[in-house]
């Protein structure tokens, strides 16, 4: 043991010196304090990208949010109430007030019918969109209606005997001689009916495009069709007025790019068509050939 504790002057120097700088490496470590150094930033920078990130996080968000789009309050369904806010109490007494036919024309009629509270109808109203008829009502062209619903269907003495559908002529097929037989069809008329059948490839599509042929009166018309009708329709493309695109609209005879317009809009604010007679409502649109059009729709 005493060998391993024996050094010379020169090995406890060195020893000495050792243990010196030991302490003095840990002395700095523990009492010098480097935190304090200040690392380099770009704060402008920073602020930049967290304020890019801020609005990028409330643009998702309200992408998120269901979007609401105008409607008109006529139509709310069940679910669409819900979605509204509504309570079926409140949905309730809508459909109620619209089973006797009657209509909601503003949002103060809309609260009055249906009790919603202050809060609701202010979120909700904004979106109120009512067809211009009501909101902006002008007077409706006069038309020179000739449909035959409308005829008057007291007999004449001139009108011979009206046939069963299987004694009848197929309009399509009938000849001039034919239709000249009828009071009132001479043979311009003839020669009119003649070209407006020759016209479409297939022939008339239903008894009610007599009305198409210019100069044929309506008791006329009434008279053909005692002895002759349609038979053999023309085969035609019929559209789903629900979903028809503008482009297949306006390839409707009578149904311009402005109309076919209206008509979509209109069918947004229904919800949907319930009937083709709701057609009517439909700013501009030519309501004495709705017969005619009506053959190119569906429901």
């Amino acid at each position: 043991m005493k060998s391993h504790f024996q050094f010379t002057n020169q090995q406890r120097n060195g020893i000495f010196l050792l243990l010196a700088i030991i302490i003095g490496l840990q002395c700095v470590y523990t009492f010098v304090d480097a935190s304090n150094k200040e690392i380099p930033s770009h704060n402008e920078m920073v602020d930049a990208f967290r304020l890019e990130l801020d609005s990028l996080r409330l643009v998702a968000i309200e992408e998120r949010k269901p979007k609401m789009y105008p409607f008109n309050p006529n139509y709310i369904t069940d679910y669409k109430g819900y979605t509204l806010g509504m309570s079926n109490v409140e949905i309730d007494r809508l459909h109620r007030f619209r089973e006797r036919d009657q209509w909601v024309n503003s949002a103060k009629q809309f609260q009055e019918v249906t009790k919603v509270s202050d809060s609701l109808l202010a979120k909700i109203s904004p979106y109120f969109k009512f067809p211009d008829w009501v909101t902006n009502p002008k007077p409706r062209r006069s038309f020179n209606n000739y449909i035959v619903d409308n005829f008057s269907e007291e007999a004449d003495p001139r009108d011979g005997n009206t046939l069963s559908y299987d004694q009848k002529i197929d309009l399509n097929k009938a000849t001039t001689y034919q239709l000249q037989k009828v009071y009132g069809v001479g043979e311009k008329l003839s020669d009119r009916i003649m070209t407006y059948r020759n016209k479409h490839k297939g022939g008339f599509i239903a008894d009610v495009e007599l009305l198409e042929v210019y100069g044929l009166a309506p008791e006329v018309i009434e008279r053909i069709k005692n002895q002759f009708t349609v038979k053999t329709p023309r085969v035609i493309k019929r559209h789903n007025l629900n979903t028809a695109t503008r482009d297949q609209l306006v390839t409707i005879p009578y149904i311009d790019y402005e109309v076919a317009h209206h008509i979509i809009e209109e069918r947004t604010l229904r919800d949907g068509f319930k009937s083709l007679e709701e057609l009517t409502k439909v700013e501009d649109f030519p309501i004495n050939k709705i017969e005619i059009i009506k053959l190119y729709l569906h429901l």
